[in-house]
């Protein structure tokens, strides 16, 4: 039951340190860290207890758990569990060295066939994770002498991305075409185009444009790649994610991906054209230089891919909770943005207003976290209601009205 407290093992870890004063070379953290509390962007370090599920463990109490992007309820399912045993038994668990050396498993092998199956496109990369999935493809796709049009709005791993291909990088407002077209005709000097682009936006819960990005690459020559981070799972028939959604797979040069959302697994990938993918091999310094991730967890996403394809009322009933969850904060006034799936923001304003609000929902045992700098504009601080299939309706309702209660 939401609110009682977790049964803590005797083998929880000790208790932390104090901290010890700073050496004179680091004395100017205090400081900062004084700054960060002073305006309300402070984040506690919480030990979580347990599986992911429903409900979480948090510091030793038990919540109904908002806070999660274990979208379809696979991150503790113990068929994944039992997949990754399985796998740790036969290869290890520690991958030994770089997939470029010896580190490629069998594991890994067939975790990439999977991805590409799922996606319908020849061949797929597994990365450590999906942050060095797009960071490692957007440096390796452009460089100084090219053009990067990214959406104001894109992850934290596109934005380094950007930085490390050291091209010139042109930011348009939010899903905005013709801003997007006006940058894209500035730049016919540059060797390549390439438009970035979250497909579903982990913030606000909006959609890109999917159909739009397509059609200004074709008229400026540029190429697509697209994070289905959020979407995969939860979007398409074969709940590959948006670009299957919006039939734009013909226009979406590069999808990249991650193992950890609604698959419960961890790490990213990157899928396309089978020489795109082979070129990659020798071009993403993240794949090249870091170990490979352990292959027993490779074997757990390749068993969530099969589950995502036997148990397709996961991403249906929770899409359809989610448009009615939605629904109903837009009617109780809630400003909810334009979210169009199971990532749900009620702005705020300032970072202090979202924390007041998660720690009121706190008190009513509902784990619903701030959002704050840097991860938004500090005006647009907000709390983020994350849904999972394994919510119930009576765990929506709840939140809702607690929501219209302490929101306003």
């Amino acid at each position: 039951m939401a609110g009682m407290p977790c049964r803590i093992e005797d083998t929880a870890p000790a208790a932390r340190r104090p901290s010890a004063p700073l050496p004179a070379a680091l004395a100017w953290i205090d400081d900062e860290l004084d700054a960060l509390r002073d305006a309300g962007l402070e984040r506690p370090a919480r030990v979580r207890e347990g599986r992911q599920a429903g409900e979480v463990c948090l510091d030793g109490r038990t919540l109904v758990n908002f806070g999660s992007n274990d979208y379809l309820g696979l991150a503790g399912d113990v068929r994944l569990t039992k997949a990754a045993s399985k796998g740790a038994c036969a290869e290890g668990f520690g991958a030994g060295a770089s997939p470029l050396v010896s580190g490629h498993s069998r594991a890994h092998d067939a975790l990439e066939r999977a991805i590409a199956g799922l996606l319908d496109v020849e061949a797929a990369l597994v990365f450590p994770s999906g942050y060095a999935a797009n960071t490692a493809t957007i440096a390796a796709l452009a460089g100084p002498d090219d053009f990067i049009a990214s959406d104001a709005c894109n992850h934290a791993s596109i934005i380094d991305g950007c930085r490390l291909a050291r091209a010139r990088v042109g930011v348009y407002p939010h899903r905005d075409l013709a801003a997007l077209d006006t940058l894209l005709g500035g730049a016919r000097d540059a060797r390549r185009r390439l438009i970035v682009s979250d497909t579903l936006f982990s913030m606000d819960g909006t959609i890109a444009p999917l159909g739009g990005l397509c059609e200004l690459a074709r008229r400026h020559d540029a190429i697509v790649l697209v994070d289905e981070a959020h979407a995969t799972g939860v979007f398409g028939d074969r709940g590959s994610g948006l670009v299957e959604e919006t039939g734009t797979a013909d226009g979406v040069h590069v999808r990249v991906g991650t193992l950890s959302k609604a698959l419960g697994a961890a790490g990213g990938f990157v899928a396309g054209n089978a020489a795109f993918i082979h070129w990659l091999r020798h071009k993403a310094r993240a794949w090249m230089f870091s170990t490979a991730h352990p292959p027993a967890v490779a074997a757990a996403a390749t068993r969530a891919i099969a589950l995502v394809a036997q148990e397709p009322m996961r991403r249906l009933e929770l899409r359809e909770r989610a448009a009615d969850f939605a629904g109903r904060l837009r009617h109780s006034g809630l400003d909810v943005g334009g979210a169009e799936a199971q990532i749900v923001p009620v702005v705020m304003g300032s970072p202090r207003a979202a924390v007041a609000l998660s720690e009121k929902l706190l008190g009513e045992e509902l784990f619903v976290p701030a959002i704050r700098p840097p991860s938004v504009p500090s005006h647009k601080s907000l709390v983020r209601v994350s849904l999972s299939w394994l919510h119930e309706r009576h765990d929506l309702t709840r939140l809702a009205e607690a929501l219209a209660t302490h929101a306003r």
